[in-house]
């Protein structure tokens, strides 16, 4: 499982107390990943306007949250999954707590093979209820690391 040493390796990592809504915690989970040359705005703004044409599809179980858009959006240069975690939840739809994220995981494909080696070990890893609530609790860098090695 080499994803959490690659989320701090590629500077693609942000931990955030929370965000008032949805789309400023997209934002804020994709600036790692313009800051890194992965991603630019565009594509931003792309996965702000799938949620809000389509549902809060990008949270794939509670406190879990993979932000994405569609393939071949515009503005992905190199393919990636950032990471940011949230002290407390941001909610994608009221009173719907099955529908609040504290993990993002931000998505960008442009390699479709490396994308879905990306995928089958992030849904590996989140299938681990330990790792999740270890992923739960980090609030930097060494920590991830530190989880990293755990689980490796």
């Amino acid at each position: 499982m080499g994803l959490l040493k690659n989320f701090v390796e590629n500077k693609v990592t942000c931990y955030h107390k929370g965000f008032d809504n949805w789309e400023e915690a997209i934002k804020a989970s994709g600036q790692p990943l313009i800051d890194s040359g992965f991603i630019d705005d565009r594509y931003i703004d792309a996965v702000i306007k799938c949620v809000h044409d389509f549902g809060p599809y990008i949270v794939i179980a509670p406190n879990i949250a993979m932000p994405h858009s569609t393939t071949g959006a515009t503005g992905v240069y190199k393919t990636t999954i950032g990471f940011m975690r949230l002290e407390e939840p941001v909610h994608f739809e009221e009173n719907n707590p099955e529908k609040d994220a504290r993990l993002f995981f931000m998505l960008a494909a442009e390699n479709h093979d490396l994308h879905l080696q990306n995928m089958m070990e992030l849904s590996e890893l989140l299938m681990d209820e330990e790792v999740v609530e270890e992923l739960l609790k980090v609030e930097n860098d060494d920590q991830l690391l530190a989880l990293a090695d755990k689980y490796e």
